[in-house]
This record gives structure tokens, C-alpha cells and sequence, in this order.
């Protein structure tokens, strides 16, 4: 992203929004900036990253994330409304169409803007994606123990545990615990807040 240059809200109406945030599909141009996020310690710590990705690794999984696009996999770029600035990613996969089920994995890459709500407002925007485009019945997700800022935000957008893989994950020469969260239609639905097409 070239800093210098100024940066404003889209020309066009967004598909899938948020209260401040709008969901678009990734581009090759992205993919620099996906390094530049996931090569922080903290950051890939908290996907399970192991090892520092190169962007010839990272074109690689852009090629593959494309052929996939809108079968088992929805990948979004998370951009701000107000600048259009990419702030992370967020995606639905394994979508399963017979049992009406998907997982969703979320990362707010620029670390200045943790804390302030952005990614509670994607999860609400990829949610009414999930029930209320596609029809989906459950969207669940897997958070490390000690993510207590992440597991708050989908608590949030309306997520419960649902269970514990004890000890499932190895990290710093630790194991951690990995929680099982949820969310059904219903639990969406009885929501009160704007639906990302009501904006």
C-alpha cells in the first residue's frame, strides 16, 4: 500500500458492509501486504503460523484461494469504509451446502487498529454473508485459549463455546487448550442490530 497516496471510501456500494468496515475480495496487489502482516511473531501466533512466509509462498496460496473463490471458500480483504484501507482479512470455508455449515477464520493485519471494533464488525458483516446470503444454519471457529481478546469479540457477534480440545495446540514450548465456538441461525437471527443491506 502506497502511503503517500490518498486513500477515500469506494466509489461504489459495498456487497457485503459493516457499520465501518466493507468486505471485497482479494487481489494480487494484496498479496505484498500479506507478507508484510504475517511475518509479525505476535500476528502469525495467533493463526498458528510456525514459519515466516515468503511472497513467492504467499502468490502460491493467492493462485489457489482464486480457483476456490465461491465453492468451499469465501476469502475477503476487511478494507475500511471510511479510507479503504485494508485492515485484515476474514473467511468463510469449508463451506458444507448438505449439513448448512462453515468455519471462519478472521486477522486484523494492521496491529495499530486491535482493540477498536473492526473485527467485531467484519464477523457481523461475514455472518449476515453466511445466514442470510447463503443460507447456512451453523458457522463455528476455533480460538486459542489464550486469545482472550479474540474469543471476547466473538462473543460478541454472538459466537458460544461449544467445547475444548485440550491441549491441542504446541506453541513457545507450550500446550494450550483450543476452543470450539459456534453460531446458529437462530442466534443470528434474534439479533437486533442493521443487517450488513440495510446500510
Amino acid at each position: 500500500m502506497d502511503e503517500s497516496q490518498p486513500q477515500t471510501s469506494p466509489p461504489y456500494q459495498p456487497l457485503i458492509r459493516g457499520e465501518r468496515v466493507f468486505l471485497r475480495p482479494a487481489e494480487k496487489s494484496d498479496v505484498p501486504t500479506f507478507v508484510r502482516w504475517f511475518a509479525d511473531a505476535e500476528m502469525s501466533g495467533f493463526l498458528g503460523m510456525r514459519a515466516p512466509m515468503s511472497e513467492a509462498m504467499e502468490e502460491q496460496w493467492f493462485a489457489r484461494m482464486v480457483e476456490n473463490q465461491g465453492k468451499e471458500h469465501f476469502h475477503f480483504v476487511m478494507c475500511r469504509l471510511d479510507t479503504s484501507q485494508p485492515i485484515g482479512t476474514i473467511s468463510l470455508f469449508k463451506v458444507d451446502e448438505v449439513n448448512g455449515a462453515g468455519g471462519v477464520g478472521i486477522s486484523i493485519g494492521e496491529k495499530s487498529l486491535w482493540g477498536q471494533g473492526f473485527g467485531t464488525d467484519a464477523m457481523n458483516a461475514l455472518l449476515d454473508f453466511g445466514f442470510g446470503q447463503l443460507r447456512l444454519e451453523r458457522i463455528w471457529l476455533d480460538v486459542y485459549d489464550f486469545n482472550t481478546r479474540a474469543k471476547r469479540s466473538y462473543e460478541k457477534s454472538g459466537f458460544v463455546v461449544e467445547g475444548v480440545q485440550r491441549h491441542a495446540n504446541y506453541r513457545a514450548g507450550k500446550f494450550h487448550d483450543v476452543l470450539l465456538m459456534a453460531i446458529l441461525r437462530d442466534d443470528w437471527a434474534a439479533q437486533t442490530r442493521k443487517r450488513s443491506w440495510d446500510y
